[in-house]
């Protein structure tokens, strides 16, 4: 009996105990919960509300299509092919973008990916806002190889305000670090833009943290450098920036207000990162190897301080002009048709002509190479398929591969390519880290229906240095100060300058504070524009403010210059055949004294064609209702005046000229897998898409120069494209073609044909001075 008691008694003492140790576990807190900062989130943690990303790779492929990635658990995986479909595309393209997709990919068309398969049998009904909310067989149960990636094909066509991802994050693990920044402590840095010297400081939580400086080398410094927008890094004086000791600031007294100060500021301090470890030549500060804070570490940076740094600006940064012509830029490589400042397709200079690289293995270290050794930091992008228009001329680099720390794309290996390896659809291009020079926070739009058109109204100083905005006389404003104001705005291209705001009157701003500006079109900003000194408008209100209509994309023509060279002649033309021609104004002025319809006229012809190798497509200014009949050639002009012809003498003069309406501009030819969009006929629409030509013969009126009055000699023959720049570009500076041209009076040769910024300016110097065909004997 006593036995079974003690039993009892046993069996009941651990029940207790079990259940008092169970309720301790549940109540008890963990140390995780004390106040003490705790890190971000591991990769295998991956909060519900964090955006999955979702990425394209594979070769060879253009910018919009290629082997779908996606990141689940911080790690980059792929998606198998079986039930695929145009739907999961869809889905897929737009959570990167694009408005929609137009195709997909099986087999692994875009090559075999690595790491897990996510994803298999996914279904989209095609409405879904992302890929993880279709059925699928779960996240990484798949019986799927490589050998069955999935790939898509997106519509180059951008969802409108959709954030680009930084294309870092396809590269490096954004758990770690996102933004850095330069937190200046000398008084007068602070006042100054760019910030190129001071403590190092990541985002972390709401806030900033600090880099303990231990083993801090100046390859961390070319990296951070790198990603603020600095091509190259200087040496910093250490001593300033550490703590003075108690009795060094009461023994002088001279410097201890910089050393309280100094030494407050490094007690703020709390190290996020214990050390770092950079070879100099990664993108992004979490590329390198980090050592993060433990949670439990009772010592932060024993013996070390704050990491400090210090960059050089490159030339168009710098505020001392004696160090900008020290500090050069490359003549030998160029960015084109970039709408902001460090964007472009990379451009290399050969034998005094400029040629494109193709896109083949184009990665970010190459890209930085390029940004750098034209003073802007590392590659933000490294751009392929030709997001930055497509070149003309030939192409010069394939399959670039630099180490990162080479002083130009030049140095890097590369392969030398034929027309066979790479189209201009395949150009490379990049976007550089720029330095943050705040000058979009003197300027803004107002008025407008959405946030890329309106008002212009910039920051202005009085007499007594108080700020206040004001607005922009409309008298001289053009599409190259439109340019201009929308780079500063930070909102691409021009789509137009307008003089007349009358119907954006939303703001109390009304007095003109800025007028007679006048851009090149390549300024950062509207104050470094020539302007008068004195404001002169003679319509001050408000209503003739300048505005802009900015846009993302924009047209970019171009015309083929060695086609020209080679079509050109010389025709005696009875005038009972030119009445329709001189009523459109296309004959010189004697023609009006001639004995009409006898006699003839001598005409110089040739062909012009006139390529859009921009992103968007041309298409004129003026609506259809506002277009001119024109019954003698029986079309409509949309444009008064689309091209101007001229013959110049050696000094520049005019001897000869012409001009083109725009008969009908249409798409007469288009590269392969592009459409034509526009056709004259029948009232149809006009404007030349891009990727495609408009092709104006030889043997149609007005394609020529009357050169009835010209006496033999030697000349510049010179053909301008949309010259009063009536509708927008991204590049007016290649709308100008140019030939040396030989006139014995009875033929006409043309020599060294080429578009305005195509050859090196050696050469062009060279072309002006060109003395002409001396073994033709002029009569």
């Amino acid at each position: 009996m006593k036995k079974s008691r003690c039993f009892q008694q046993l069996a009941f003492n651990l029940l207790y105990g079990l259940w008092i140790t169970c309720c301790l576990a549940q109540t008890t807190p963990s140390n995780a919960a004390t106040p003490a900062p705790t890190p971000s989130p591991s990769p295998s943690q991956r909060p519900m509300n964090e955006r999955l990303k979702v990425r394209l790779a594979g070769y060879p492929r253009k910018h919009n299509e290629g082997r779908v990635e996606i990141s689940y658990k911080g790690e980059w995986g792929t998606i198998c092919d079986d039930d695929f479909s145009l739907a999961n595309a869809n889905v897929l393209c737009r959570q990167m973008g694009f408005v929609s997709a137009t195709g997909w990919a099986h087999s692994a068309k875009y090559g075999k990916g690595q790491g897990k398969i996510w994803l298999d049998n996914v279904l989209c009904n095609g409405g879904e806002k992302s890929i993880e909310f279709c059925k699928s067989r779960g996240w990484g149960n798949s019986d799927c190889t490589h050998d069955e990636d999935a790939g898509v094909v997106c519509k180059d066509e951008r969802i409108p305000g959709f954030v680009e991802s930084n294309v870092i994050d396809a590269h490096v693990d954004e758990n770690k670090i996102e933004e850095v920044r330069l937190r200046p402590v000398v008084a007068m840095a602070k006042k100054r833009l760019p910030i190129t010297e001071g403590v190092v400081e990541v985002k972390y939580k709401d806030g900033w943290a600090q880099i303990c400086d231990l083993g801090w080398t100046i390859k961390n410094t070319r990296v951070i450098c790198g990603m603020l927008g600095f091509p190259h890094e200087k040496k910093v004086n250490k001593n300033f920036y550490k703590p003075t000791s108690k009795a060094k600031a009461n023994s002088k007294s001279k410097q201890s207000s910089t050393g309280k100060r100094l030494y407050l500021e490094r007690q703020k301090s709390y190290f996020h990162i214990h050390s770092v470890a950079c070879t100099g030549t990664e993108i992004h500060l979490a590329a390198c190897p980090l050592e993060f804070k433990k949670p439990n570490a009772t010592v932060s940076c024993e013996g070390g301080m704050a990491a400090v740094v210090s960059c050089m600006p490159g030339p168009l940064f710098m505020q001392n002009s004696g160090l900008k012509k020290k500090l050069r830029t490359s003549r030998n490589v160029r960015l084109k048709g970039g709408a902001r400042l460090g964007e472009g397709r990379v451009e290399v200079l050969k034998d005094n002509e400029w040629g494109t690289v193709c896109d083949d293995r184009w990665n970010l270290q190459s890209a930085s190479v390029v940004c750098r050794e034209l003073g802007f930091g590392s590659a933000k992008e490294a751009l392929t398929g030709s997001r930055m228009g497509q070149g003309m001329g030939p192409i010069y680099m394939n399959e670039v591969k630099c180490g990162g720390q080479e002083r130009t794309i030049w140095s890097c290996p590369f392969k030398n390519i034929t027309s066979e390896d790479c189209q201009h659809t395949e150009d490379a291009g990049v976007r550089c880290n720029i330095p943050y020079m705040g000058l979009e926070n003197s300027i803004r739009l107002t008025g407008g229906r959405t946030r890329y058109e309106g008002r212009l109204e910039v920051l202005s100083s009085d007499a007594n240095g108080t700020q206040r905005w004001g607005l922009i006389c409309g008298e001289t404003w053009t599409t190259k100060e439109a340019m201009v104001a929308c780079r500063q705005l930070g909102l691409g291209y021009a789509n137009q300058g307008v003089q007349e705001t009358w119907y954006w009157d939303s703001s109390n701003v009304t007095e003109m504070v800025m007028s007679g500006i006048k851009c090149t079109g390549s300024e950062m900003s509207i104050n470094q524009c020539q302007h008068h000194k004195t404001v002169s408008c003679q319509k001050s209100a408000a209503k003739f403010g300048a505005g802009v209509i900015c846009s993302e994309t924009t047209s970019d023509l171009v015309l083929n210059a060695p086609l020209v060279q080679q079509t050109v002649y010389i025709e005696d033309r009875p005038l009972h055949m030119l009445y329709c021609a001189a009523e459109e104004d296309c004959l010189s002025k004697s023609a009006a004294k001639a004995n009409w319809p006898y006699g003839h006229r001598r005409l110089l012809r040739f062909s012009s064609q006139i390529n859009n190798i921009g992103r968007a497509d041309f298409k004129p200014k003026a609506g259809r209702h506002s277009w001119v009949w024109h019954a003698c050639h029986g079309h409509y002009h949309s444009m008064d005046i689309f091209t101007h012809y001229d013959l110049l003498n050696a000094n520049g003069s005019k001897v000869a000229e012409g001009h083109k309406a725009s008969f009908c501009l249409e798409d007469t030819d288009c590269q392969e897998g592009v459409s034509k969009r526009y056709e004259c006929a029948n009232f149809g629409d006009q404007g030349i898409t891009v990727g495609c030509w408009d092709l104006y013969r030889h043997d149609i009126d007005c394609q020529w120069i009357d050169i009835t009055d010209v006496r033999p000699g030697n000349y510049i023959f010179q053909i301008v494209i949309n010259p009063n720049h009536e509708v927008a570009e991204s590049d007016f500076s290649n709308n100008a073609m140019k030939c040396n041209c030989k006139y014995d009076g009875n033929r006409v040769w043309l020599h060294n044909c080429h578009v305005g910024d195509a050859l090196s300016e050696e050469a062009e110097r060279r072309f002006e001075k060109y003395p002409g065909q001396l073994n033709n004997q002029v009569s």
